[in-house]
């Protein structure tokens, strides 16, 4: 789907790979509607990627659908949605407080599903439309302390298979892009910082040039960086070679 002059819609857009994604279609030619919840950094992103600031704060009920109806009011329609908005949580699950849950699956689950739908509809009677949605390495593989976080991942990723199956034959095109640790606030935000030595985070653009790529050649799925894609097929082949090898090396 070439990008130009369509009106694209980024969610957690105040920084990191949402920033970044605003620039990176912007440079593409994109109309874009910068979604996030802290107004200043939002507006600034906006208007760094010559668009157009919503604010919204994803972790309220109701929010995403009046996102949804912002976001076709400014151009009177939405033809791309890119689902990236997501907060984490690090530490034992047992530990885990229920309002933690909650604020997760809402987030980084729920509200993609919402926007999904709401903005669904549009695309596939006007005959054209892409969805992506940001997923995580830990959906697919697992992560210690991630286990809220890398269950809402993976719910991504069947919902975007799913959302493929049913449009086969429609012009709506659906992705899951799927990154490795990336250079953002995100693990400082989470209240712990990222401490491994391999594998390395990638800048946020990496990440959004990804997105922007899965768009106009419609890939289903786009791993950042692609060698991620070796456990992935590890895991799902050959599960009891790869569950000793993370739980020695993970």
């Amino acid at each position: 789907m070439d990008v130009r002059g369509s009106v694209c819609l980024v969610t957690g857009a105040s920084s990191g790979i949402g920033a970044a994604t605003a620039r990176a279609l912007s440079l593409r030619g994109a109309r874009v509607l910068a979604a996030g919840s802290d107004r200043g950094r939002t507006e600034a992103v906006a208007a760094g990627a010559g668009g157009t600031a919503l604010v919204a704060d994803l972790e309220q009920e109701g929010a995403a659908l009046k996102l949804a109806a912002a976001a076709q009011a400014v151009h009177g329609r939405v033809d791309v949605l890119v689902n990236n908005a997501g907060v984490g949580w690090a530490g034992e699950f047992a530990a885990m407080p229920e309002t933690e849950i909650a604020r997760l699956v809402q987030v980084d689950l729920t509200a993609a599903l919402l926007l999904t739908r709401a903005l669904l509809p549009g695309m596939a009677e006007r005959g054209r439309g892409h969805v992506v949605s940001v997923g995580s390495i830990a959906g697919h593989a697992g992560g210690r302390g991630e286990a809220v976080y890398a269950a809402c991942k993976a719910a991504l990723a069947a919902f975007t298979e799913s959302l493929r199956q049913e449009h086969a034959r429609s012009p709506v095109g659906f992705s899951v892009v799927i990154p490795g640790p990336v250079a953002t606030p995100f693990f400082d935000r989470r209240g712990v910082p990222y401490a491994r030595a391999f594998p390395r985070p990638v800048p946020a653009e990496r990440v959004a040039a990804a997105i922007v790529h899965a768009i106009r050649r419609d890939r289903p799925q786009v791993v950042v960086p692609g060698w991620l894609d070796g456990p992935m097929r590890l895991r799902g082949a050959l599960p009891e070679l790869y569950r000793p090898l993370v739980d020695r090396f993970g």
